[in-house]
Formats: C-alpha cells, sequence, structure tokens
C-alpha cells in the first residue's frame, strides 16, 4: 500500500523543481525508473508549446520515454529540455544507439508566464532543467513552485482580475492499482470544487468572484482585451503501475481531460494551450483499463483544487 498522495505514490517517479524567483517562473521534471515509462498523451488546448511529443503516438517506433518536462516561457523555455537530455545521458539512459550511447526521450510542454509574476521577462534554461532533476524527490513541494511559480488562472474576463494558481498532485490506491495526477493550472478560465463552486477565479471590482462562463455567454470580450490572448495553459501528467498499453494510456490521457473539465471552467479554448500525458510504470494487472480510467477520474479533479489552495 503507497502512503504517497502524490504523483510519487508510483514507485520508480522522482518529480524535481527549479523555481526562478527573479523572473516569477520555473521548470519541473517528472523522471520514469531507469528502463524509462510508457506513455501517451492528449492534447485538448489549440494553443499549445511543445517538444518532442509525436514519440507518444502509439505507432511511434520508441516505445518507452524517460522524462517529462513542465517549463514555464511559453516557447522560449522549451530549450530547458536540452538539460534534461544532458542529465539523463551522462547516467547512460535513454534510448540506446550503439556505439553512440543513448538518446534520452523528453516529451516537454510549457505554459505562458512571461509576465504573469510583475518580474522581469524570463525564462528556465537547460542549467535550471538539469539542476531539477538533480533535485528531483519524492517527496516534493506543491503549490507556487516550479513551473507553477508563475501560474495563474481567472483571466477569462480580463488579465488584470487574474489570480495565483500553481502545482498540486493527488494519488489514490485500489487494490495493487496506484493512479496518482500532477497537474499545473494556468487557465483562462475558474476552478471549481465537487459542489460547482468557484474556490479560484478573477475578482469583480466588489472582490466578488466573476463567474468566466457567465461572463463569456454574455458575450464578454476574452481576457477583457481581443489582443491580449495569451498566458494559459493546463498541463498534467497521469501516472499509473497498471500495465497498459500506449493504446489505453492515450484513452487513460482522454479521460484525464475530461476529468479536467469537471474543475476548470471553462476548460481546453482557443486560448489554452493544454496537454495531458499518462504514463505507466506497468508493473502490476489492473481489473480493465477501465478501472485505470474510473481511479483517474478521482485523482485528477482533486490535484486541480491542491493546485490553487494555500495552508
Amino acid at each position: 500500500m503507497s502512503t504517497r498522495t502524490n504523483l510519487c505514490a508510483v514507485p520508480g517517479i522522482t518529480v524535481g523543481h527549479v523555481t526562478i524567483e527573479a523572473h516569477g517562473t520555473g521548470c519541473t521534471v517528472i523522471l520514469g525508473p531507469e528502463a524509462g515509462l510508457r506513455a501517451a498523451v492528449c492534447v485538448r488546448g489549440r494553443a499549445t508549446g511543445t517538444r518532442e511529443l509525436d514519440v507518444l503516438d502509439p505507432r511511434h517506433l520508441v516505445e518507452r520515454i524517460d522524462a517529462i518536462l513542465f517549463t514555464g516561457g511559453s516557447a522560449l523555455g522549451l530549450g530547458a529540455a536540452d538539460g534534461v537530455m544532458r542529465w539523463l545521458r551522462e547516467r547512460g539512459r535513454g534510448l540506446p544507439v550503439g556505439d553512440k550511447g543513448t538518446i534520452p526521450i523528453v516529451p516537454s510542454a510549457v505554459i505562458f508566464d512571461l509576465g504573469n509574476a510583475g518580474k522581469p521577462l524570463g525564462w528556465p534554461s537547460a542549467d535550471d532543467a538539469y539542476r531539477a532533476c538533480d533535485n528531483a524527490r519524492a517527496d516534493y513541494d506543491e503549490g507556487i513552485v516550479g513551473v507553477g511559480r508563475g501560474a495563474t488562472c481567472g483571466k477569462a474576463a480580463g488579465l488584470e482580475k487574474m489570480m495565483p494558481a500553481g502545482l498540486g498532485s493527488w494519488a489514490a490506491q485500489f487494490g495493487d492499482v496506484i493512479v496518482s495526477a500532477l497537474v499545473v493550472v494556468n487557465a483562462v478560465g475558474d476552478i471549481r470544487n465537487a459542489r460547482n463552486e468557484l474556490i479560484a477565479a478573477g475578482r469583480g471590482p466588489d472582490g466578488t468572484f466573476v463567474d468566466s462562463l457567465r461572463y463569456l455567454a454574455d458575450g464578454g470580450a476574452p481576457l477583457g482585451d481581443p489582443e491580449r490572448l495569451n498566458r494559459n495553459t493546463t498541463l498534467a501528467v497521469i501516472a499509473t503501475n497498471a500495465d497498459l498499453d500506449r493504446v489505453q494510456l492515450q484513452a487513460l490521457a482522454q479521460s484525464g481531460s475530461d476529468a479536467l473539465a469537471r474543475r476548470i471552467t471553462p476548460y481546453g479554448t482557443l486560448f489554452d494551450g493544454d496537454v495531458i500525458f499518462a504514463v505507466s510504470t506497468a508493473t502490476v494487472k489492473a481489473k480493465s483499463a477501465l478501472q485505470v480510467d474510473a481511479i483517474a477520474g478521482l485523482v485528477v479533479p482533486e490535484a486541480v483544487e491542491r493546485s490553487v489552495r494555500r495552508g
């Protein structure tokens, strides 16, 4: 029985952060075990910034990945993945290529956080991501840390109304099957709890929450200004120890996307870059793939809520 309630409830996975306070940004790396991870992806947003997602297609030659990088800085931050690859290659991890050593496989995705924290513009470098690998452990921090440092939500009615969000995790175990999730919320929309109540959203002049769905349904200008349609993305990793193939993992990522939509409203908009990864260590048999999907439906919403809770 796993005692952890974060992504690392699945044995063999570790998570490392680097937070860059000077620029209000950061990066977070999810390291798999030395044998790597089966993986797939679901892309729901329509304003994504990614690298190496093609390897996650079930038809692709490469069967396992070594790590996932989440980074701030929009597309400018994607170069940080070079640091993760360097760290892994130095340790002989990655796809073996004969006498050429290894090629680490590191799918990556970004959030747009430039200027969200009111700091001078900057983004994580390869050296920052390398240090995040050094920092990787099973008991990692949550909240406004790593890639969650500049994350915000509740921007539908205007960027001046947005509030800090961050990074949250949760996990559950049923029998031998463990499913865990890590979510970084940097959304156009608001965050709701299980009772459909707003718990994080932009605030109006009177200090009350602005319901983004109602604002947009009433014809409000997206983000309060059509010229400023940026600064949004929700990224998630769902991990399991269940022995799922890559087609089943792709379906798990899609199920996780549905779970995100129960807490983030609106979700997957034209101005969000939402990407959901699903990974497996493939060490136990589940009753069915649907069992794993169902557990993900429990843990992903809780991870979203924890991304905006403080204390």
